[in-house]
């Protein structure tokens, strides 16, 4: 019995991948290399090249593999390139994400694990946000992952199909062990982006907005250090082998950090300045997003071992140096 992990040459679902390995299980990687690594996966774990939507690629798997369970984090996730290009993220996110869900239900995969995102909660008037709250998306890249929750709450009313969709806060850090990070050169996310900043590989860096009705002015997150939010999808898994009703959760640590106070101990870890430039409100930007993160304690036991913004970002930053220091294809 095989896991089928979509998007499982990228940073979240690479990582997926090494847990899944290490618990000593059978694992497929279906990605179409866009913004994932052929050297991220391991050769333990089998690497189709194809994309998540294609059905003939989908149904090539099946045939020579017995799937048991699908987690799926192939998706675009940059905030601004949804507001730029909807209908690419709506097709990419959502219309995929369905031909995923009908292979599953064609096939009798009854365990699905789905990667949302607090985005689906737009700008919520109150922090923490649970999962009880109304969402309410800003966004299409927020849109695009609510659609696929509805899609499997209606699939799982009428077929033999059970889901976890695990909205996921800010994710960062990497693989305690070194063995993975974020890798993608022009990544968004600010704590890759400050870090690069810190080893000169930016010119220094851009705070996107910071009159912010925040104590500093610019936007908080709820950082969630990768293998924490991997240690959840595991949970997830055991939850639904163990016929375990369909769940919607949040992935957090239920409290937050400002940009600048991540820049500052980024310049603390690396023991090293850069310039830091402010600019103006991002579209689709919320000023505020921290987690109400017990109910996956309470459902899944989940219990998380790094939650410490320092150490997330010395995680990051020795995987950028180790990337830094690494032959041209594994840099690229």
């Amino acid at each position: 019995m095989a896991i089928l992990v979509t998007g499982g040459a990228g940073y979240i679902g690479g990582q997926m991948v090494l847990a899944l390995l290490d618990a000593g299980e059978e694992v497929v990687v279906l990605d179409d290399l866009s913004t994932g690594f052929a050297w991220a996966v391991p050769k333990a774990a089998e690497l189709v090249i194809g994309d998540c939507g294609d059905q003939d690629r989908l149904q090539q798997i099946a045939a020579a593999h017995d799937i048991e369970a699908i987690a799926h984090f192939a998706a675009k996730i940059v905030v601004p390139d949804s507001v730029a290009d909807p209908l690419g993220y709506y097709f990419s996110n959502t219309v995929k994400a369905r031909a995923l869900a009908e292979f599953a239900v064609r096939h009798g995969i009854r365990n699905f694990i789905f990667s949302s995102t607090a985005a689906v909660y737009g700008e919520p008037p109150v922090n923490p946000i649970f999962e009880t709250a109304q969402p309410a998306p800003i966004n299409p890249y927020g849109r695009s992952k609510l659609m696929v929750e509805w899609m499997l709450e209606d699939a799982a009313k009428v077929h033999d199909l059970s889901y976890v969709a695990l909205r996921y806060f800010n994710v960062a850090g990497a693989d305690p062990k070194g063995r993975l990070g974020q890798s993608t050169p022009n990544a968004t996310h600010l704590i890759k982006v400050a870090v690069q900043a810190a080893l000169g590989m930016r010119n220094g860096m851009d705070v996107f907005g910071t009159d912010y009705p925040t104590p500093d002015g610019t936007c908080v997150r709820d950082y969630i250090q990768v293998s924490d939010l991997i240690g959840a999808h595991l949970l997830a898994l055991g939850h639904l082998r163990g016929g375990g009703e369909s769940l919607v959760l949040n992935c957090g640590y239920g409290h937050g950090h400002s940009v600048r106070e991540v820049i500052e101990v980024v310049k603390k870890i690396s023991g090293t300045d850069f310039e830091v430039r402010l600019a103006g409100r991002r579209a689709g930007d919320p000023a505020a997003l921290v987690a109400g993160a017990q109910a996956i304690r309470s459902r899944l036991g989940w219990t998380p071992h790094y939650d410490d913004l320092a150490e997330i970002v010395r995680q990051a930053y020795q995987w950028e140096r180790k990337l830094r220091g690494a032959t041209p294809a594994l840099a690229r």
